[in-house]
């Protein structure tokens, strides 16, 4: 297989992030073993003051 379009559809085999635990997203990162929706498993919630979903 050459490095055209055709090889580009290999990449969709293997996905880093999966469902997370605490949150429920598919946010969790399998090989850094960090949600980066929420920050599990740390202690406290991920958040920002420019993110807008948390009230």
């Amino acid at each position: 297989m050459g490095r055209g379009t055709p090889s580009m559809g290999l990449f969709s085999r293997k996905k880093p992030h999966i469902r997370c635990r605490r949150c429920g997203k598919n946010s969790y990162h399998k090989r850094q073993h960090r949600c980066s929706s929420c920050g599990f498993p740390e202690a406290r919630i991920r958040k920002y003051n420019w993110i807008k979903w948390y009230a």
